[in-house]
């Protein structure tokens, strides 16, 4: 479908949302796709046994409802709004999920648990799920980005839950409705709900940022498409005039251009998956010291000591934290005594007193670099290995795993996948769960999915 540039931006995305249903994806774009649900229901299915996860799950079975749609992980079915908010909540219980860096947004635990309480109460096919997804990545990643991102972040507005209330709304209401004049009110009602304050990062518990981050947005987006659904009626021009949405916020017009682009770049291609189950800024790390140990057999005992630069913010934030996925001292111990990090290895809060990983840890000095915070790709690490012998091994991770420089392979994401909720489904579901998103376009029903992931 091509943008129409002498249509408002209301009625531009009204119309283009509306028409998801019947505009063909390119086969890249669906295949990205799928990688994002996979990795997005491992980070689900794994949170749902996280505290964040479990007390979503609790809060909302304590409020019933109509059986509209599956709390994962559970057998316990209720109305769409309410699993979309359980869902998100376990989508963002840990720090597993997807990401898009341009937008300061992670699509995935808003997005796709909304579309999945959507599809499944509307009893959709696995490519409407698919396409109502795309969708939801655009929309998030485009309001994060014209919103400000970082800038937004910084003057004290949360872009994860902006960004994803509005792309989880757009998402929903693509499986409700083909009417753009209902989609209208669907993203006038998803800007009336989107909110969120900085203030969650001073959460410790990681229970108010999962609900901020994808049980908020979630519940939201669903809510606009049930209450449009059920014949409510609102503003059809949010975003134009004074006030809308963007002078609220005071947004240029020429940041509005990225919206021109819808149907021309995907925005979910541009999103990063995480290889590994912890904290951003460790990954650099936990890929430098996977190539150390593929390419020198290192023997632990000859550590004389290990030098870890990052740039200062991203060592700020992983600096002997009292959580080991977001410790990445502790993280580079585990990953030099198990040759990996596996989940449940990172979450092992046990082993922050092991003795061989405290040990380990005294040889460890985190140096923020103000190098590091300047680079292009973000989140680039240096780690240098001295021994006894007096060599020195160094590698410089210049693209993360994960990232869109330096994808994961199908194999890969199935393997993280399986890793995370493996445990928790049994390896046999875990392994059906794996094949059936992977032929998802060809599946008309989600009954079997569905039935995969509630355990039952």
């Amino acid at each position: 479908m091509a943008i129409n540039k002498t249509k408002s931006i209301s009625e531009m995305l009204a119309q283009y949302c509306a028409a998801t249903m019947t505009r063909p994806l390119p086969p890249a774009v669906i295949a990205k796709t799928k990688h994002h649900l996979l990795d997005t229901l491992g980070a689900i299915i794994s949170g749902a046994c996280m505290e964040p996860g479990k007390l979503g799950a609790r809060y909302v079975r304590g409020q019933g409802g109509r059986k509209e749609a599956s709390v994962f992980a559970t057998r316990f079915q209720t109305t769409a709004v309410n699993a979309a908010l359980a869902n998100g909540m376990a989508a963002h219980a840990d720090e597993t999920d997807d990401s898009h860096p341009a937008s300061i947004t992670h699509p995935g635990c808003a997005v796709i648990p909304a579309a999945l309480a959507m599809a499944e109460r509307g009893k959709r096919s696995g490519l409407d799920l698919l396409k109502s997804i795309a969708l939801g990545y655009d929309i998030t990643a485009r309001f994060g980005i014209v919103l400000g991102a970082e800038k937004f972040l910084y003057d004290g507005f949360d872009s994860h839950a902006f960004g994803g209330t509005m792309g989880a709304a757009a998402a929903a209401g693509s499986l409700t409705t083909d009417d753009p004049r209902q989609m209208n009110f669907i993203l006038s009602y998803g800007v009336q709900q989107a909110s969120g304050l900085a203030t969650l990062f001073r959460d410790q518990e990681h229970i108010e940022k999962a609900f901020v981050f994808g049980g908020m947005p979630a519940k939201d987006g669903v809510t606009a498409a049930t209450m449009v659904k059920a014949g409510m009626t609102g503003v059809a021009d949010p975003f134009d005039g004074n006030p809308s949405f963007f002078s609220a916020f005071n947004i240029e017009a020429k940041n509005i251009r990225t919206f021109r682009s819808l149907g021309k770049t995907f925005e979910v291609m541009n999103t990063n998956i995480k290889r590994w189950s912890v904290g951003s800024p460790a990954q650099a790390v936990l890929d430098a010291l996977e190539t150390l140990q593929n390419k020198h057999r290192i023997d632990i005992s000859n550590i004389t000591e290990i030098r870890i630069h990052l740039a200062e913010g991203a060592a700020r934030i992983v600096d002997s934290r009292n959580m080991p996925d977001v410790n990445v001292q502790h993280l580079t111990s585990v990953m030099l005594l198990d040759g990996t990090v596996s989940f449940a290895a990172s979450h092992d809060f046990s082993r922050l007193e092991d003795p061989k990983i405290l040990a380990l840890r005294k040889k460890i000095k985190l140096v923020g670099s103000r190098e590091l915070t300047q680079v292009q790709p973000r989140r680039q690490a240096i780690v240098e290995i001295d021994l006894a012998d007096g060599r020195r091994l160094k590698h410089r991770t210049l693209a993360v795993r994960g990232t869109v420089e330096n994808p994961m392979s199908s194999e890969e994401i199935a393997a993280k996948a399986f890793d995370l909720f493996g445990d928790v489904l049994g390896n046999t579901s875990a392994k059906r769960v794996i094949r059936v998103v992977q032929s998802l376009d060809r599946e008309r029903s989600l009954k079997k999915l569905i039935t995969l992931l509630r355990g039952s």
